[in-house]
């Protein structure tokens, strides 16, 4: 799908776009983002071309491990170092705001009319004081990859529609070993991978628990309904036996179970797409998330990287910084990333594209858009790992799930407490 669009558009941006700079004196500005294979590809190319058409600005650009990435920026930022235009996950905005990295974008440069008319909606958790402090070149949704392989030889004749389904074809593809060691996980569970944002705002929701109140500064999903959603998912792995923390080590393990053929389904964003589609020898695909009854509201989670100008961009970097980015997020560049990475164009009149939803494998990820949110994350690290720890105490220390989803309510709650005390409120 779209694969026509490269070449065409490869070309599109050499001619299309004005050709500034000529004549001028050479502006070197720095881009940071964390290593992701395809992206960093990408934007190498994407680069060659900008400087193409802008001869007057050269883009110098780093990549880190994503582990290293936040430390690297704290380090080098607030000693006027380091970037001018910086990728950044969406959820980590309020922070970067907080810690003086980010300058707001210009609003006759990036009118945030024009924002809110031509985006996908999830992208206003990055406005932030009235502002907008980053923009996107695409969007991402949750969906399920599986293993069609492993369906057939289970006799699972389509993907699940609800969990209760998807529970039942998990127990039919876990394998075990002599000993009772799972072999192959019907369900490659991940709390740290996208689980948190499965339970965050999919389960609590479709179980009736809204994770947040409706101005972002109250925890509300430690309710009963909340706890029996996280009772279902940590009973997969304490009860069901149909998938094992870590079973794979790392964050992306349960991705790399999948790409061997070790897991049956697991869920996960259109981003893993490059490479599950490059990494997995067995026949594969892509359904939307379930719902906890047939025809039930469906929830998912969206999310998406956002390009940023730091404060070290000043004068004339500044000026070539803003080129830049308006480069990143145009149409073109929108296009290109989908067929390159996998994620969604963030443009709404992109996605809304029939032969994109119409895709087996981009249409799961397209469909879940309009109702995908994005969590307004004010410490995304630390709001993820409250839920990661109660998953633990749930499994690890057999503690009940009401009393581990009101413990991390509490934690959370904390959390944006400190945020939003040091805002007025509008």
């Amino acid at each position: 799908m779209n694969r026509i669009w490269t070449a065409i558009i490869v070309g599109a941006l050499v001619l299309a776009l004005p050709a500034a700079g000529i004549g001028q004196p050479r502006v070197t500005i720095t881009y940071w983002q964390y290593f992701f294979e395809s992206k960093v590809k990408l934007v190498d190319q994407l680069i060659a071309q900008f400087e193409t058409q802008y001869p007057g600005v050269k883009v110098a650009h780093e990549h880190f491990p994503y582990d290293a990435y936040n430390q690297k920026v704290a380090s080098a930022v607030p000693a006027g170092q380091g970037p001018d235009v910086i990728n950044l996950f969406y959820g980590w905005v309020p922070l970067y705001v907080d810690s003086g990295y980010l300058q707001s974008l210009p609003p006759d440069a990036f009118p945030p009319v024009q924002i809110e008319r031509d985006y996908v909606p999830m992208i206003k958790a990055s406005k932030l004081d009235g502002k907008y402090w980053a923009i996107p070149t695409a969007v991402r949704s949750l969906a399920m990859f599986y293993n069609a392989d492993l369906f057939r030889s289970a006799a699972v004749v389509r993907p699940p529609v609800t969990w209760e389904e998807f529970q039942a074809a998990a127990e039919r593809m876990t394998a075990r070993d002599d000993r009772g060691r799972i072999t192959t996980m019907g369900f490659g569970v991940a709390p740290s991978g996208q689980d948190h944002h499965l339970l965050r705002e999919v389960l609590f929701r479709q179980w009736g628990a809204a994770p947040y109140s409706a101005d972002n500064r109250r925890v509300t999903y430690a309710t009963p309904a909340g706890a029996e959603a996280l009772r279902w998912y940590t009973e997969m792995i304490t009860k069901s036996k149909v998938g094992a923390i870590d079973f794979f080590p790392g964050a992306g393990g349960y991705r790399n179970a999948f790409m061997a053929g070790r897991a049956g389904m697991i869920v996960d964003g259109s981003f893993a797409i490059g490479a599950i589609r490059r990494g997995t020898r067995a026949s594969w695909g892509v359904a939307p998330l379930p719902g906890r009854t047939v025809g039930g509201a469906p929830s998912n989670f969206g999310s998406y990287w956002v390009h940023g100008l730091t404060t070290r961009a000043q004068g004339p970097r500044r000026e070539a910084a803003i080129q830049f980015l308006k480069f990143l997020v145009s149409e073109q560049t929108q296009r290109l990333w989908l067929d390159a990475v996998g994620e969604l164009p963030a443009y709404k009149r992109l996605v809304e594209d029939p032969r994109l939803g119409a895709d087996p494998v981009m249409g799961p990820f397209v469909s879940a858009l309009p109702y995908a949110r994005a969590t307004f994350f004010v410490d995304e690290a630390a709001q993820r790992q409250v839920l990661v720890d109660a998953v633990n105490e749930v499994v690890l220390n057999n503690k009940p799930p009401r009393q581990a989803l009101e413990e991390a309510a509490a934690k959370e709650q904390k959390i944006l407490d400190e945020f939003w005390a040091k805002r007025k409120r509008p």
